[in-house]
């Protein structure tokens, strides 16, 4: 938990996670979407499902080239980004260069990629890698869902908005994502992945200018001692945005995180079905009783053990 707060108040280090608590819910809730041949098998797997959904996030610090899978600086590509940026991958490296595109996030893109992994492991009646690129494709959907993570501009226009991309994606849910309704319906196929990416992250990316907008009032109409306070996690105490602050800002937005916490539900949902459906529905009931092979649980722990000893962190390029 404390690793939440954390990036509340010391300078952002990635700007690639909904947050720890936000991923872990947003994968958990989604399992509820599945028809009943589905979600027997998602059940009993729902706590790898809900913990492995943040390892996209730990790998971005260790892998190099994965810390672009989770955002796209959208904004970077001009005044009508949607319009002008290609939505077939080959025509849009052809249009701004892969570097380019590397440079400033390849999100969309990148969903369907794992969206054919899964496939693939559907098919094969693979356990392991069902769950793992399950899992992984839920954070990315979720991170598509994320408005900062949409602009180039991630963590603030200005210093004065700096902490902004936690606390709205990080603090908010820890606070009140509890209280969310994520009945949001049957998971749905998808008759094209690449567009629902990219719908995704338009959508969420509408939302850029009232984020903004909203945390500057806010920043106006408290006093600076009404904006943070203190809070013990642990052993430690951590200087966060008070909870009077952080209700405000939350509910000045109409309920803007919850109806993104659902799209992501519904969306992650709508991605497990669809690649299912894709892959000859096969039958899951028969891969009820499989475990997860040693082999699998080796790998989880190598990853881990890597991800660990990283010395450093490297932050994504500040905006001019």
């Amino acid at each position: 938990m404390a690793a939440f707060i954390l990036l509340t108040l010391l300078p952002h280090l990635d700007g690639h996670s909904f947050g720890f608590f936000a991923h872990r819910k947003i994968n958990r809730m989604a399992v509820f979407t599945l028809p009943p041949e589905m979600i027997g098998f998602f059940k009993k797997h729902v706590e790898y499902l809900s913990e492995r959904s943040i390892d996209p996030d730990r790998r971005a610090h260790a892998v190099p080239g994965e810390a672009p899978r989770h955002y796209i600086d959208i904004d970077h590509f001009g005044e009508n980004p949607f319009e002008i940026m290609p939505r077939n991958w080959s025509d849009a490296v052809e249009k701004f260069s892969e570097d380019t595109l590397m440079k400033y996030g390849v999100l969309p893109w990148h969903i369907p990629v794992m969206m054919n992994r899964l496939t693939r492991a559907f098919a094969d009646r693979d356990v392991d890698r069902i769950l793992y690129n399950a899992a992984h494709i839920g954070h990315y959907i979720s991170d598509a869902c994320t408005p900062l993570h949409t602009t180039f501009y991630y963590n603030g226009r200005t210093p004065e908005q700096r902490g902004i991309h936690a606390l709205w994606e990080s603090r908010l849910p820890e606070l009140f994502a509890d209280h969310y309704n994520y009945f949001v319906g049957r998971a749905e196929y998808i008759e094209s992945p690449i567009d629902r990416a990219w719908e995704l992250v338009e959508i969420s990316h509408l939302k850029i200018d009232t984020i903004f907008d909203v945390y500057d009032s806010l920043m106006v109409a408290f006093s600076s001692d009404r904006i943070y306070a203190h809070e013990m996690r642990g052993q430690a105490t951590y200087r966060v945005y008070s909870r009077d602050f952080s209700r405000a800002f939350h509910d000045s937005m109409h309920g803007m995180v919850e109806r993104q916490m659902r799209l992501a539900v519904k969306s992650v949902g709508d991605f497990w079905f669809t690649a299912w459906v894709n892959a000859g529905q096969p039958d899951l009931y028969k891969l009820e009783e499989k475990a997860i092979s040693k082999k699998h649980r080796r790998q989880l722990e190598e990853e881990q053990e890597k991800w660990g000893i990283v010395d450093e962190y490297k932050e994504r390029p500040k905006p001019d």
